[in-house]
């Protein structure tokens, strides 16, 4: 399934079952321990408790278990909706959000909507800390794409210089309407590590009307900060 996850409808197509029958074994698998339902919406992903299965689970699925109550308390403290992502490729992916559960939300369904990497406070977030390595494979991803925003920005090496020089010096992503498609909508967003190394990112969405980008790093990126230190801290936990 697409970025780990799926519902039980898209595991019925797959696998030619009924839905009724592998709603049931999902079921079973939630009470053993080895899949969990998302908090934020109708999807299923592994658990820690798989490794005594297979070796194959990765810090994705580690985030997306971790996540979901401290993004619930990030809510409560700053109402404005937040997505945990992961990269995909050139692009992020929204593996958990609070937009359901947010009165300020403009979006509902967003798990495993891909954001633009160097648009999106969350892609720029992660792109500005990842190893050089990756950033040139992300660029090269770009740069073969079919044009717009993104493919522009990958190809012009003094903006793409200055923008990882922007985001190392800020320690987070921005977007204020940056993003052609979502013009109206602003976001900060924070790395996640573990091991020293970048893992995602989790970022707040706001509407630019609404906050300013000046406001937005006063209120909400300490919060981030935190949040951001939460996540970390439980993966390392639970290794």
């Amino acid at each position: 399934m697409d970025g780990g996850l799926a519902t039980s409808q898209q595991i019925a197509d797959v696998t030619g079952m009924h839905r009724t029958t592998v709603r049931r074994l999902l079921e079973t698998l939630v009470e053993e321990g080895y899949v969990r339902r998302s908090n934020f919406d109708d999807s299923f992903r592994l658990m820690l408790s798989v490794r005594g299965l297979s070796e194959g689970f990765t810090d994705v699925e580690r985030i997306a278990t971790v996540a979901p109550p401290i993004m619930g308390r990030l809510l409560q403290r700053i109402t404005w909706p937040s997505d945990l992502t992961t990269p995909d490729g050139d692009a992020m992916i929204i593996r958990e959000t609070t937009h359901r559960f947010s009165p300020l939300s403009f979006h509902r369904a967003m798990v495993g909507r891909r954001l633009p990497m160097l648009l999106t406070a969350a892609g720029r977030a992660y792109f500005g800390m990842c190893h050089e390595t990756e950033q040139e494979e992300i660029l090269n991803l770009l740069r073969a794409g079919v044009g717009g925003q993104q493919q522009a920005i990958a190809k012009n090496d003094a903006l793409v210089r200055a923008l990882i020089k922007r985001i190392i010096e800020d320690g987070y992503g921005s977007n204020h309407g940056d993003w052609d498609a979502q013009a109206k909508i602003g976001a900060l967003a924070v790395p996640i590590y573990s091991e020293s190394s970048v893992r995602g990112s989790i970022n707040v969405v706001f509407l630019n009307r609404a906050v300013s980008q000046k406001e937005a790093e006063l209120k909400f990126l300490p919060e981030l900060l935190q949040a951001a230190a939460q996540i970390s801290t439980a993966m390392h936990e639970r290794d």
